[in-house]
């Protein structure tokens, strides 16, 4: 999940393009960018994204003022939460395109990445040709957050007051409108150095920050599943099939154990090869 928060994976994912010498051999296996007709669909999708989180941040703020409190902030930006988190599931992963003159920044796949209704898109977008990722890669990604909104804050009404869910919310929130706008900016070959620092620096706090709310959300959410009985199915029945979910809950939380150090660390490597190639590039200038 959040491994797919990761969204991984990497939401900081992102590769520097080689060194001088091995420029010119390495640019032969890069992939040809979108087309025009691609490109602006892409921008206006991006664009269009960028501003559906802006609205969030900026309900949790409006929120926060009316009430003079954090707490139950979900309930004023439940609506726009789902519906571009959901819209996800269109969303773009750009895989090595080449941005700008000099830039041979990857965009890889985000591991937070997942959002709900952009994350249909995703899956659309890889399907279709649209942009060059893995359909099963990107699904897995894109529909772990579905999860969590859908399957877990949605579905156990008790857990949308637990702080947890802003932390989670937050991190969303703050990570998506520099994602958003870094791919924005990428196709438009114009990358201000600001957000290009900011997607591949601030995942150090938002990443651990998000899996910590998603974890928290889920434990929280387990006691209402075990009462409830929630989406279990229990022998005998005549498919002679059973299925109990508060297991597979915890489960889902035993496989952060794995994956967030390996996405984590991904990432930190990312950041390293990222901002050190653009340094690099600067000193040339």
């Amino acid at each position: 999940m959040a491994a797919a928060a990761a969204t991984a994976a990497s939401k900081g994912n992102g590769g520097g393009g080689g060194r001088a010498g091995a420029g010119e051999a390495s640019s032969s296996r890069k992939k040809k960018g979108p087309g025009p007709l691609a490109t602006a669909y892409l921008v206006i999708y991006n664009v269009v994204m960028t501003a559906g989180w802006l609205v969030i941040a900026v309900g949790l703020v409006r929120a926060y003022l009316a009430k003079g409190s954090y707490h139950s902030l979900y309930y004023s930006i439940e609506k726009p939460l789902k519906f571009f988190q959901t819209g996800a599931l269109l969303e773009v992963e750009p895989v090595s395109w080449t941005f700008g003159p000099h830039s041979s920044l990857k965009l890889q796949r985000s591991k937070f990445g997942i959002k709900t209704i952009r994350n249909c898109l995703s899956i659309l977008h890889c399907a279709i040709g649209i942009v060059p990722s893995s359909v099963v890669l990107t699904s897995f990604q894109v529909m772990s957050r579905v999860f969590l909104i859908w399957a877990v804050t949605h579905s156990v009404k008790e857990v949308q007051s637990e702080d947890s869910v802003l932390l989670f919310v937050i991190a969303w929130t703050i990570t998506e409108i520099i994602r958003y706008s870094f791919y924005t900016f990428s196709l438009l070959n114009h990358l201000p150095y600001l957000i290009k620092w900011a997607r591949y620096t601030l995942f150090i706090v938002l990443y651990p920050m998000g899996v910590s709310g998603e974890l928290l959300t889920i434990y929280a959410a387990l006691p209402f599943v075990r009462q409830a009985g929630l989406y279990s199915i229990s022998l005998p029945n005549k498919y002679n099939f059973s299925f109990d979910y508060y297991a597979f809950l915890i489960l889902i939380m035993i496989s952060y154990i794995p994956i967030f150090p390996q996405l984590y660390f991904h990432m930190i490597h990312q950041r390293r090869k990222i901002l050190s190639h653009t340094e690099e590039h600067k000193k040339f200038e």
